[in-house]
């Protein structure tokens, strides 16, 4: 298994590298990210169709010409808009594709074929239940283009190679016990997110760090019954959180970027989560907030980084916001997320997400945002310190914030506050500081297990909190300071007088070399 996605992963890679060189990491992301899924829904389509068509001795391609093709279509088509969200002919399969790319063994012109094709998805799912999940999906892959070419064969010759390239991949869809191809896609997006600077915040939280979120918010459960995410990206950490669950009932998130949107999407059904189990919508979250109406057992987020936001007055009469009387300051959005995700907790949920180190001692509004949280509240389970260095495109410290809004058990207090310090606990990988496994496994042991560890975890006492005025600048709370060794100053006066002599000797050395050679000595 490990073997065949490693293989796959780097199929892929080379097939993606064929673009590069012609355009930018952006670009040339979205265009065969794009191709990739459209293969998936043809391969899908194609393996359904199949299926349904066995008892009848036919496959999807012989369909087409049959005496009967217009009511097995349509039945086909039916079946398919149900089960898979779409439908795709037999002449639009992506090998089908392919092949009349390079018909006869010359290459022939297929840009509006395929531009046909891909719409001809979209427009499958009109009226259907399925038309918000699957509209505008391939909006981002224009084949009009100049960036894949000067001329219109030069773009042609291009995704013709493309095409070919991947029609010659297995995606083992019918295995259907793994999930390789939804692994390997997220590799793709991982690399790209890794070359792309400070735009890959935009769309990717790294692996690392998705781990350590998704198993904090799943501690003690085997499902769940929906996990959300406000800042979802490509959507890589809500379905981190499945992976560590038997079952998640259904998957909720919210993306502001249109491109991020719809590469959230495809990695929704990429992962073969069904489009009737997730709603994913391309909005700005504080400011027009998608499902309010609804409470999430697991919420998990890595925020844009000290965001801008209007904090309107309105907002003041917002209930996400009311209860705290401040709002977050309108140049760091970082507790307005804070403040969302929260309203949007179920009473027996848990959130964690991650923040700069800012809002665990920053002053006036923040810092009034952070006492209502603990003291009013009683809400903060754990801060969490993390290396620098570990995000896309920034080399910010951050934390992790933990918060219930029901914290009683049967084996912990609740009247105190979990700090870890694993700033310090890293592997250095090129430019880029990475959580090894065994300190992701630190850092959730420590947290399970809720006590205090010499320079690495303290378990702080709400008075204690109160008494630092509700800072939580973790230095203040777990000691990482290390006592230098004692210096031995008989052992440094020995040393300096060793030393002197051996100046002593150097320069009447070098006093000997200026007589002989009769010039003045330099000292």
């Amino acid at each position: 298994m490990t073997e065949h996605k490693a293989k796959l992963e780097q199929q892929l890679w080379n097939i993606a590298n064929t673009l590069r060189g012609k355009m930018d990491a952006d670009d040339f992301r979205d265009y065969i990210l794009g191709f990739i899924f459209y293969k998936y829904l043809s391969t899908k389509m194609n393996l359904y169709a199949n299926k349904i068509l066995q008892p009848d001795g036919l496959t999807f391609q012989e369909i087409e010409g049959h005496a009967q093709e217009a009511e097995y279509m349509a039945a086909i088509k039916d079946a398919a808009l149900d089960r898979l969200g779409y439908f795709l002919e037999p002449s639009d399969l992506f090998s089908e594709l392919a092949k009349r790319g390079n018909g006869g063994g010359k290459q022939q012109f297929i840009l509006g074929d395929l531009a046909k094709v891909l719409t001809h998805i979209e427009q499958s799912t009109m009226g259907s239940e399925s038309e918000e999940d699957f509209g505008n999906l391939f909006e981002d892959l224009d084949l009009t283009s100049s960036k894949l070419g000067k001329s219109e064969n030069d773009k042609n010759e291009l995704i013709v190679k493309v095409l070919t390239h991947l029609d010659e991949v297995d995606f083992d869809l019918e295995n259907t016990e793994s999930d390789v191809l939804g692994d390997a896609y997220e590799y793709l997006i991982g690399q790209f997110a890794s070359g792309a600077g400070k735009k890959a915040g935009e769309f990717y939280t790294p692996q690392q760090v998705s781990n350590v979120l998704a198993q904090l918010v799943t501690v003690g459960k085997e499902q769940l019954k929906n996990v959300y995410d406000p800042t979802c990206g490509s959507g890589s950490l809500l379905l981190r959180v499945a992976k560590e669950v038997k079952s998640v009932g259904a998957y909720y998130g919210q993306e502001m970027n249109p491109t991020t949107y719809n590469l959230c999407r495809m990695n929704m059904i990429m992962h073969d989560v069904h489009y009737k189990r997730f709603d994913i919508k391309n909005e700005d979250t504080l400011e027009r907030p998608q499902h309010l109406d609804l409470r999430f057992e697991a919420i998990v987020a890595n925020p844009p980084f000290s965001a801008k936001w209007s904090a309107s007055p309105l907002f003041m009469s917002d209930d996400r916001f009311s209860a705290y009387g401040k709002l977050a300051p309108s140049s760091k959005a970082d507790f307005a997320f804070v403040q969302h995700m929260v309203h949007q907790l179920d009473d027996d949920g848990t959130m964690a997400v991650v923040l700069p180190h800012g809002v665990l001692f920053r002053g006036a509004a923040e810092g009034h945002i952070r006492k209502h949280l603990i003291k009013d509240r009683n809400y903060l389970d754990a801060v969490i310190g993390l290396p620098a260095n570990i995000f896309y495109g920034t080399s910010i410290p951050t934390c992790i914030l933990v918060l219930k809004k029901n914290r009683t058990s049967a084996t912990f207090s609740d009247q105190d506050v979990l700090f870890i310090d694993a700033s310090q606990h890293f592997e250095k990988v090129k430019t880029q500081n990475m959580l090894r496994e065994e300190d992701i496994a630190k850092i959730l042991d420590t947290y399970k297990a809720r006590t205090t560890v010499d320079k690495y975890s303290y378990v702080a006492s709400l008075d204690e909190i109160e008494e630092n005025d509700y800072n939580l600048n973790i230095p203040r709370y777990v000691d990482t300071f290390e006592e230098e060794e004692p210096v031995d100053l008989t052992a440094v006066s020995a040393q300096l007088k060793a030393l002197n002599k051996e100046i002593a000797d150097t320069d009447a050395t070098i006093a000997d070399f200026c007589k002989q050679l009769n010039i003045e000595t330099p000292f």
